[in-house]
């Protein structure tokens, strides 16, 4: 698209489109106004005695009541339109005096655009940078913008009064962090110019009036109690649904014709040093992705958030370089100054955003506390990973206590019953039981009914008929997971296998798990076995790297698609089914897909699985109420640069759940994993490690070790420990020694 008369082609698309939104508003005022016009008519006419009679009577009184009705709810909708709170972007503001050259350059840029520059910057910890409106009155007005730098062109009446409308610049965090200062201001150019569209009257009107049915949308799919609100709510859905299907196509061409008209405008600043800052836009987005689903989230479910994630980004970035000869190249720009210098106080910004991401992705609190702090990259290994490993291995054997496996193994010195890897590994090689006999029906004789205290199968676990879920009444169970577990945890975990499908004397699984519907995001799993990095491609092709353009301002979408709740405005109603228990916090699968994946099992590792998805999901109802659907409370008089909690509610947390569903084969992989590990600490001294790109590993005099991941799932799969135990004997790790569990 080329200029007109100094205007892009681009802006006067989207001026079009803009009045073609405030033509269906007007349409709809039209349309609400026709009943009234009507009754006016007929009023008028009987009293000059033109439409005189008992039928004109009563069509009057009918009339006049229906426009009275109709002018009360296009009233009501108009207030619910012009007063409704828009969905805010969670982010964190950053003040002109924490960040004086950050705003300077972005001034700069703006006036090098002749575009308005922007009310304020704030950080979001993602990967994409648009302009977001806060004008609303429920939001506060935007600050001023104020000419203290006496840069040209700031200070005339025009630029000061489009600086109070102007929107606020979302940047995503891992970009000031990983790019240099002119690669930022590249990829910054096209949405800093999409300041001047967004100035126009007709563009601001149609976005707002966009904005205002979708946030309606979010009012009426609030539950409501009593019938009356429920039929209010429903008119007001439907009425902005309506509405938002009439606008779509408009809204969207209007969004383009403005992105558009930014990226031409921006071609004249920087355009040859954006197209090589583009290639770092999807490097950040494979090392942000990597970071939070390796790296972060499994210490954010140990109850402690990372502290300098943007830090770790660059971290991750530069492990890729040294690793793949593609990105060999890009460790040569960590010489030149990063964008963050560009902040007074880059780790207080960290920290903030930090803390953004664990609430936003993890449903955290909102402030530090006793069972939610931060960690240092340099604690991660002890706090993060050995805790970790350990908590998983203590589940394991309290679900192999509930199953009835005996605590001694194959080789185990006699009079020991703590927790060995032998243990483990002797259940699930242990021959099946002949299918044939499995299938037939089980008899309970006299001497089953009431086995001799005392005694147990030859095989350790609990005979077909028996009742008591533990082989040895008379041994006293050591505790191996903490302390703080109610009593009957183990006792009642028959009743989740069972539940969730605990298999039957065929060996058949037929697991159920919590939230079929919940929509699952394309998030990397931390959990799957450590490979290569050479995947890295994966997550950015799954979240999208931004345009080339760089403009981010298409807030609006597929109006017509169900609307999102926000906060508490969840849909539901009286007769509204209860919502399914969320998956678990380890990522308990969620579809009935798992039944295949356990059919290739053998039926030991399917109950296994079985239990442990069971004991994880009591454990997930225990610990969700620690940050989940509290509100944040308002910062104190001193507090500086945080999470703007007053703009967005955070009462749905997580907003951006990472965890994608495990089956149970993968948790069984990822418990029998951490079991190896602790044996392998305890036994040879090896450490546990971080590793940026796959996160937690397992350290052997200072050397990751590797060939682990397939030896598990060979036992897993196969039942086959030849192997684990040939690896494990080539380090010289001992199964037979106990461990030590938290």
């Amino acid at each position: 698209m080329t200029a007109l008369g100094g205007v892009e082609m681009g802006a006067l698309a989207a001026r079009t489109r803009a009045l073609a939104v405030l033509r269906v508003r007007s349409r709809a005022l039209a349309v609400a106004l026709l009943p009234a016009a009507a009754a006016v008519i007929l009023l008028v006419g009987g009293s000059t005695g033109h439409l005189v009679g008992g039928g004109w009577d009563v069509l009057r009184w009918v009339v006049s009541v229906l426009a009275l009705l109709v002018l009360l709810a296009a009233a009501g909708v108009a207030l619910v339109v012009a007063r409704a709170e828009p969905a805010m972007t969670p982010t964190v503001t950053v003040p002109e005096e924490s960040a004086p050259e950050l705003y300077r350059m972005v001034r700069d840029l703006a006036d090098r655009l002749d575009v308005p520059a922007p009310s304020a910057i704030a950080l979001t910890p993602d990967c994409d940078s648009w302009l977001e409106d806060r004008t609303h009155p429920l939001h506060g007005p935007p600050p001023v913008d104020r000419d203290d730098d006496g840069l040209p062109g700031l200070g005339d009446p025009a630029r000061r009064r489009s600086a109070v409308a102007a929107p606020v610049l979302v940047i995503g965090s891992p970009f000031l962090w990983w790019m240099r200062v002119g690669e930022l201001r590249a990829v910054l150019a096209p949405v800093v110019a999409g300041t001047g569209p967004s100035a126009h009257p007709d563009i601001a009107a149609a976005r707002r009036f966009i904005r205002g049915l979708d946030a309606a949308v979010a009012v009426a799919s609030a539950g409501r109690r009593d019938p009356l609100s429920r039929a209010a709510c429903a008119g007001l859905g439907w009425v902005s649904r309506l509405l938002l299907r009439s606008c779509r196509r408009h809204a969207t061409e209007m969004e383009r014709g403005v992105a558009a008209a930014a990226a031409e405008r921006a071609q004249a600043v920087d355009y040859g040093l954006r197209i090589v800052a583009q290639e770092q836009v999807g490097l950040a987005y494979a090392g942000w992705d990597r970071l939070l689903t390796r790296v972060a989230l499994p210490a954010w479910r140990m109850g402690r958030w990372p502290s300098r994630l943007d830090v770790g980004v660059v971290a991750a970035l530069t492990e890729l370089s040294r690793r793949d000869r593609l990105a060999e190249g890009f460790a040569s720009r960590l010489g030149e100054r990063p964008a963050c210098d560009l902040l007074e106080e880059p780790g207080v910004v960290d920290e903030a955003v930090s803390l953004l991401a664990a609430r936003l992705f993890h449903g955290g609190p909102a402030e530090t506390r006793p069972d939610w702090s931060p960690v240092g990259w340099e604690d991660y290994p002890e706090e993060v990973v050995d805790r970790s490993w350990r908590t998983d291995a203590a589940r394991l054997h309290r679900v192999l206590d509930t199953l009835g496996v005996r605590r001694t193994g194959a080789g185990t010195a006699p009079g020991t019953d703590g927790p060995t890897l032998a243990r483990v590994l002797d259940h699930l090689t242990t021959p099946d039981p002949d299918p044939a006999s499995a299938l037939a029906p089980p008899t309970v004789t006299d001497a089953d009914a009431d086995p001799a205290p005392g005694t147990h199968s030859a095989s350790g676990t609990t005979p077909t008929g028996a009742q008591a879920p533990h082989a040895d009444h008379a041994t006293p169970h050591p505790a191996y997971a903490d302390h703080d577990a109610p009593a009957n945890d183990s006792d009642d975990l028959a009743g989740p296998v069972a539940r969730r499908g605990a298999p039957d004397a065929s060996g058949d699984v037929q697991a159920r798990y919590a939230d079929h519907a919940a929509p699952h995001p394309v998030y990397a799993d931390h959990d799957a076995p450590a490979e290569d990095s050479d995947d890295l491609a994966g997550p950015v092709a799954r979240r999208g790297a931004p345009d080339a353009s760089g403009d981010g301002q298409a807030p609006h979408g597929d109006h017509a698609a169900p609307h999102p709740p926000y906060g508490d405005h969840a849909p539901h109603g009286d007769h509204a089914a209860p919502p399914p228990p969320r998956a678990d916090h380890h990522g308990t699968p969620a579809d009935d897909e798992d039944d295949d994946d356990l059919a290739g099992t053998t039926a030991r590792g399917a109950a296994l699985a079985a239990g442990l998805s069971a004991q994880l999901a009591r454990e997930e109802a225990r610990e969700r109420p620690v940050g989940a659907g509290v509100p944040s409370s308002p910062p104190g008089p001193g507090a500086g640069t945080g999470p703007d909690a007053a703009l967005w509610d955070d009462r749905a947390l997580p907003l951006l759940p990472l965890q994608p569903p495990r089956t149970g084969r993968e948790i069984l992989t990822a418990h029998i994993t951490a079991m190896v590990c602790c044996a392998a600490m305890d036994t040879v001294g090896a450490a546990p490690g971080l590793d940026w790109l796959d996160g937690p590993a397992l350290l052997l005099d200072g050397a990751r070790t590797a060939d682990l991941a397939p030896s598990v799932l060979s036992l897993v799969e196969t039942g086959d420990p030849g192997p684990l135990r040939a690896w494990m004997t080539e380090l010289g790790i001992r199964p037979e020694k106990p461990v030590r569990l938290v």
